[in-house]
């Protein structure tokens, strides 16, 4: 299957991570987060627009997945307030214990912008990554104007 992530040129040469914490993982984690849709992994960006500088460069990467590798999380079983910013906390222990376990490869997370869509987040320190998540493809990403 494939997925997308949206980034600046100078981050997409590679598949890799920051470290930097967030909604599912902890500081240290080094996960990359992908949408199931452009359109997706767009919103997602817009979302947190604070770090879209729309003078540089940006990528689109298509990424390839293997489908026995994603464990999905059961929205059911999410706080009631899981979409805000105050339930952070609690998901980021949720992310961290699946990140240290290598239960999976990729854990699949409902959208918090649009709950019936999914994003799908990638360890990339589990024995499996360099083998089994691919870059398929890198294109140029344009901007527009009108959601920014």
């Amino acid at each position: 299957m494939m997925v997308f992530k949206i980034c600046q040129e100078k981050y997409s040469k590679k598949l890799s991570a920051s470290g930097a914490a967030n909604r599912w993982n902890k500081r240290d984690e080094f996960v990359i987060y992908t949408g199931h849709s452009i359109s997706l992994s767009t919103l997602e960006l817009v979302a947190h627009r604070s770090g879209i500088v729309v003078s540089k460069p940006y990528k689109l990467l298509e990424i390839e997945l293997q489908p026995e590798d994603i464990l999905e999380l059961d929205i059911k079983k999410l706080p009631a307030n899981w979409q805000s910013i105050s339930a952070y906390s609690h998901l980021q222990e949720i992310g961290s214990e699946w990140y240290h376990s290598e239960k999976s490869l990729i854990l699949k997370v409902p959208s918090a912008i649009i709950p019936q869509e999914s994003n799908y987040i990638i360890n990339t320190r589990h024995t499996d990554f360099l083998a089994k998540v691919k870059l398929i493809k890198t294109t140029n990403f344009e901007w527009d104007k009108r959601l920014l």
